[in-house]
Parts: structure tokens; sequence; C-alpha cells
């Protein structure tokens, strides 16, 4: 904390502008990696988790050019501090694809075989998206009644995604 008390302030402010919307697009996003990967074959465990890492960062990168070099840069400078801005602004595209690997890094402790460790992933990845929704929704304001309606179209989603994994295993 400083003398002047002003970093926790601002970090609090940062916090309530928080925009978790990239929260709910990388759930899907490795749901959707794990339903790719399970109609490709058996992956073993540390591919799976490396693929929805990477596949993160690399939708966290493609974000933050199409953030830099899209609409920011015809409106602003593009300096360093708008870089990391946007760079902290679309992080939680890579904060989404945490849980569902830590999913499979952790599925032998439970027991669970490689199609476990898939649906496990894919379960915590839609758990995910749900979350991210609501804490979205919550972030900016929205009635009790709205959190439930976003949280239901997400599980929705999810569970359409889901139905693509059934749909294509089988």
């Amino acid at each position: 904390m400083s003398r002047t008390g002003h970093v926790p302030q601002r970090r609090a402010e940062r916090r309530a502008r928080a925009d978790y919307t990239g929260g709910v697009y990388g759930s899907m996003l490795a749901a959707s990696v794990v339903v790719g990967a399970g109609t490709l074959g058996r992956f073993p465990r540390l591919e799976l988790v490396l693929l929805l890492l990477l596949t993160g960062v690399v939708f966290w990168i493609a974000h933050v050019h199409a953030q830099l070099f899209g609409a920011r840069l015809a409106q602003q400078r593009l300096d360093r501090r708008t870089v990391l801005h946007v760079c902290r602004e679309e992080w939680p595209i890579v904060d989404a694809a945490l849980p569902p690997a830590a999913a499979v890094a952790v599925s032998p402790v439970l027991g669970l075989d490689l199609p476990g460790a898939g649906w496990l992933a894919l379960s915590v990845a839609v758990a995910g998206q749900v979350g991210w929704s609501v804490a979205a929704a919550r972030r900016s304001g929205a009635s009790r009644r709205l959190m439930g309606v976003t949280a239901l179209v997400n599980l929705l989603l999810g569970l359409l995604i889901i139905s693509f994994k059934i749909y294509l295993t089988h």
C-alpha cells in the first residue's frame, strides 16, 4: 500500500470496471477445445492441458490484436499504457482455460480415464461459462432476474456444446 492509500483504491476501481465477458467466451472456447480434441481420438492428458492453455493464449493474443489494431488504433494513440490495459482487459479469456486444464491435470488423482477427464474438463468449462456470465451481469448491475436469465442462456449454450460431443463421439 502506498502512503497515500491510492493503490488499493485504484485496484478496487479496476475490479469494479472489469468486464468478464471474455471469461464467458474463454470458457466456451475451452469447452469447444475439449469437444474437438475428443472427436479426433484420444489425447494424452498433457496434450489436452497444453491444448487448452495454448488455445486460450492464442485467442487472447488475437483479441488483444483486434482491440489494438481495430477500433482503438483509429481512436487513440497506441502506447504502452494502452497495450497493457487491453492485455489486462482480455486476460479473462486465458483465465477461463485454467480450470478445465486443471481438471484434466488432476483427473488421474480422481481415478478418471481419458474420456472421464474430458467430461470433467467439459463440465468445468460449462460451469465456468455460467459463472463468468453471472459475474459479468452482476458487475454491470443487472437484477437477480437478469443474472438468472444469463446463467440459463449460458447453461443452454454449454449443454449445446455437450450435445455436440455426444453426437460426434457416438
